[in-house]
């Protein structure tokens, strides 16, 4: 009984974390710039990474011939993804923003049908359909306009197709490296790819805002609980329950987001927003049932959580 309470207490944890990401950035970017939370949110989980994996003694030597594939990993996440997910959070409220995120595993799913030519079953294609049915339903109105702002739909979905390549290239890396070292390195690459143009083009803003601790306060919570507790909270509950049993729990965030930016920001929604939830869940899990196995499987543990 206390192997199945730690185990399944530290998945559904970690899925609290990430539906929080999308809040503290929220409250973060009152004050601060997408470009200053995404730099500083990266720097503090490379220092807190480091640390995790010298205790744990987890170190290992990046072979030669994958450096070109942790570099392009980095470039599609955290730097495009980031760049896409922060910017398109500015336009759109936190529950939008997380059921737009939440369609990367189906994204994904197609992607390794068209590269790799994984199989799937026909309960599978329909959850597809269906999850593209639920976000119709969540962002257009009755007479077929947007609920939302255009420009936070295209930049999240910018994100979305930038983890799906992210998601692409972790498949050759996924088996010989461990997935805390492989976050910490692309965050080491993705905080150095952010620093000029860090540099360039929010360094002064950053200077001359008087500093809020208030706002400053998620940027830390964003590295600490949603870049490194939660995902080593799933980690560890991947090795414990397996990829498909806990990948699963990650089809709730959006439901989850819902209910905490509620609570924490007072946002609402309509019947019809509530409806388009449920019917992306429903279809996520169908594009699921009996999925990606192997080293496929596994590289979507990472694919969209190191956010």
């Amino acid at each position: 009984m206390k192997k199945f309470t730690v185990n399944y207490g530290a998945v559904i944890l970690s899925m609290i974390f990430w539906s929080f990401s999308f809040i503290w950035f929220k409250v973060a970017n009152e004050t601060f710039r997408p470009l200053t939370i995404v730099f500083f949110r990266l720097v503090i989980s490379v220092i807190l990474l480091n640390a995790f994996i010298s205790l744990t003694r987890s170190h290992i030597k990046i072979r030669k011939k994958d450096r070109k594939l942790f570099f392009l990993l980095a470039l599609f996440e955290p730097f495009l993804y980031f760049l896409g997910e922060s910017f398109g959070l500015t336009y759109v409220t936190a529950t939008t923003g997380s059921v737009i995120i939440s369609t990367i595993p189906v994204i994904a799913t197609i992607g390794a049908w068209v590269i790799y030519r994984e199989s799937l079953r026909a309960v599978n294609y329909a959850g597809i359909i269906l999850s593209f049915i639920g976000i119709l339903v969540f962002i257009l109105n009755k007479d077929g306009s947007l609920s939302f702002d255009i420009r936070g739909i295209l930049l999240l979905t910018f994100a979305v197709f930038s983890a799906v390549g992210y998601n692409l290239t972790l498949n050759r890396l996924v088996g010989t490296y461990d997935p805390v070292y492989i976050v910490n390195i692309q965050n080491m690459m993705g905080a150095l790819l952010f620093l000029p143009i860090f540099l360039i083009f929010d360094v002064r803003h950053f200077i001359n805002t008087p500093f809020s601790l208030r706002s400053f306060i998620p940027i830390v919570e964003l590295a600490v609980f949603a870049s490194c507790g939660a995902f080593i909270l799933f980690a560890y509950s991947v090795r414990k329950m397996g990829v498909a049993r806990a990948n699963v729990f990650t089809n709730c965030i959006p439901i989850f987001t819902a209910f905490l930016s509620f609570l924490v920001l007072g946002d609402r929604m309509t019947l019809q927003n509530i409806a388009g939830i449920i019917i992306v869940v429903a279809g996520l899990f169908m594009s699921q049932i009996n999925g990606r196995s192997g080293k496929t499987g596994e590289a979507m543990i990472l694919t969209g959580k190191t956010a």
